[in-house]
């Protein structure tokens, strides 16, 4: 009890001196520190590295179009330079007891008042040019959820300023937290993942292992043509086809795919180590979850329980294969979809059963809802539907083009055209099974748990009470198969998540049963539930 006791008083103590500190500055105006102006000139990087490359890559001699590239830079630098100068000279900041003020511009003056009480997540991001010179990026998310108007950001400050704006900013959750505390919620930060190496073996099982080399082979050529070397004529490359060119493409075709492979693989282990290097997800202080992770670009992401509405399980096509899974929160305030995925991310992909129990922790759920929720099935027309979009986009479009090129061109593409029929036929429906093996829904308890896809099959837990509003869609194949799309608008993540396919009679009853007021007025009497089927409408 006295070591209770030590703890509750240490961080009362800690949160009196973070207000004191707000009171302290709560007048005086603030600027960026200086060092921001050498942090902008980062972007010199990418050209002064492509014109190295151009520079090795033509024995030393800089071509035509470098040379215009080179002086293109130079006068670049000296622009982007003075208006930096102007930017930070024109940006200031500071923090009241109530509210963050900002204003900023350089041709036309943005003057920002945000109240604390409107700040839902703070994200704390240094690169490595930012590291050295002791410098972050301090992002603050509000509850708007419209772009950039939803996110404060300055770039940069020093470190220690950066860890006092982030404790400030949420003095207001770390009060809550204090009258949490008082109930005897417990002690100390309850810690939901750290990183485990022996992840590292699920790196290679995604998307960017092949397609990561070709955007990378793809930059690096738009690169040298906009310098004006031509690839092709490279002697390297010249001598790689005279070498390789003449041999059989049995052999040329797999060591091409094996090297991409290894490069593929090699690059996503290097990806996976930069994005989560030391990563460790926490509840601090009982209602604020903080994700730190990064090794060369550190990021820092604090979000509070209030606006935590859900999660989310992914589990692509390999990663399920070899039983792993990552793992995302449904939370507001983290900015549009593209930046909701990244700030949002909870876990990298990892053991199923590890994303599972982190998902949990994060809903502060009693129960695994992935492993002991029985979902409902979605019609059999559901499941015809994909078997037949598979039959459609997959099958005879090619199959269609290679029969095209064996009446013009040679009757050997008309022995391609019936493998690839049959092949693609066989496995579009494999596909089209786990798809619909893959689609449920179920209500449990305040949540609302959503399956669905095969590449990438995501199970998503979400608040009943994070609902505004229901969409019913369908089109007119869907229409004929009597089933409707229902999706769930809510201030949070994605915005909008989909129940896909439903009948049209239990899509009314499950958005009526899931978010009670909504569609009343809608309605002349009440849904009937899905006969056999019951959903608990106790929270």
């Amino acid at each position: 009890m006295s070591r209770m006791s030590s703890t509750r008083h240490r961080r009362r103590t800690s949160r009196t001196r973070n207000m004191s500190r707000m009171h302290r500055h709560a007048d005086g105006w603030r600027r960026p520190a200086a060092r921001t102006l050498l942090v902008q000139c980062g972007w010199l990087a990418p050209p002064l590295g492509s014109l190295g490359l151009a520079v090795l890559a033509t024995g030393g001699r800089l071509p035509e179009g470098a040379r215009i590239t080179l002086m293109a830079l130079t006068l670049s630098f000296a622009a982007v330079s003075a208006a930096g100068l102007v930017r930070w000279a024109r940006t200031r900041y500071r923090l009241t007891v109530d509210a963050f003020v900002l204003h900023s511009g350089v041709f036309s003056r943005h003057r920002r008042t945000v109240p604390l009480s409107r700040i839902r997540s703070v994200d704390l991001t240094a690169t490595v040019l930012h590291r050295l010179l002791g410098l972050t990026v301090v992002r603050a998310a509000t509850t708007a959820s419209d772009g950039e108007r939803g996110v404060i950001t300055l770039n940069a400050v020093t470190v220690p300023e950066a860890h006092r704006l982030k404790a400030a900013l949420l003095a207001h959750a770390d009060t809550r937290s204090a009258e949490g505390e008082s109930e005897g919620e417990g002690e100390g930060d309850a810690v939901l993942g750290r990183l485990d190496w022996r992840w590292l073996r699920y790196a290679p099982l995604t998307f960017w292992v092949v397609g990561g080399v070709g955007v990378a082979v793809g930059t690096a050529y738009r690169v040298l043509d906009g310098l004006g070397i031509e690839l092709w004529r490279v002697g390297l490359v010249q001598r790689a086809f005279a070498e390789f060119g003449n041999r059989m493409l049995w052999l040329t075709v797999p060591a091409a795919l094996v090297v991409v492979i290894a490069l593929g693989s090699l690059g996503a282990l290097a990806v996976y180590a930069e994005n989560w290097w030391g990563y460790r997800a926490t509840w601090t202080d009982k209602d604020t979850l903080t994700v730190r992770r990064g090794l060369l670009t550190t990021r820092s992401v604090a979000l509070e329980r209030d606006r935590l509405h859900g999660v989310l399980l992914r589990e692509p096509l390999l990663l399920r294969a070899a039983g792993g899974a990552s793992a995302t929160a449904v939370a507001g305030g983290l900015g549009d979809k593209e930046e909701a995925r990244a700030r949002g991310a909870l876990l990298p992909p990892a053991p199923r059963d590890v994303a599972v129990r982190v998902l949990t922790g994060a809903l502060r759920a009693p129960a695994r809802l992935w492993d002991s929720v029985p979902l409902t099935a979605h019609p059999e027309a559901a499941r015809r539907r994909r078997v037949v979009r598979g039959l459609l986009y997959a099958v005879l479009p090619p199959t269609i083009a290679l029969l095209a090129l064996a009446a013009f061109l040679s009757p050997v593409f008309l022995h391609v055209a019936w493998v690839y029929a049959l092949s693609a036929t066989a496995v579009s429906g494999l596909l089209a099974r786990d798809a619909y093996r893959s689609l449920g829904h179920a209500l449990h308890g305040p949540h609302l748990l959503v399956r669905a896809g095969t590449f990438s099959r995501d199970t998503l837990a979400l608040e009943r009470a994070a609902i505004v509003a229901w969409t019913f869609s369908t089109s007119p194949s869907a229409r004929r198969s009597g089933l409707v799309t229902l999706t769930a608008a809510v201030p949070a993540g994605e915005h909008a998540y989909r129940v896909r396919d439903l009948a049209a009679t239990d899509a009314v009853a499950l958005a009526a049963t899931a978010r009670p007021g909504i569609l009343d007025e809608f309605l002349d009497h009440d849904p009937p539930p899905r006969p056999g089927t019951t959903w608990p409408t106790s929270a």
